[in-house]
């Protein structure tokens, strides 16, 4: 008698997904420039920490009360700067 283990599809899924290299977390400058595309192709950003700590990051002072519309423009400006 022969014992057969059947596996399920998402069984299957969840496996590969496990095993599955990780990619490296991008840099500041590939992350604010990520952010710039999916705006551009009319993405709106829903958190604006997050836009403000992309410009943090790529060294930009920015108050928390600042605009979300002018972090984007300072980070638009850094990124043509070291384009």
């Amino acid at each position: 008698m022969s014992s057969t283990v059947e596996v399920k599809p998402h069984m299957l899924t969840w496996i590969r997904r496990s095993f599955r290299r990780s990619r490296p977390p991008l840099s500041d400058t590939d992350q604010a420039r990520q952010l710039i595309a999916a705006i551009d192709r009319g993405g709106i950003p829903l958190d604006p920490a997050r836009v403000n700590a992309i410009a943090r990051n790529l060294g930009l002072e920015v108050s928390p009360r600042a605009p979300v519309e002018q972090t984007i423009e300072r980070i638009r400006a850094w990124l043509q700067r070291c384009a």
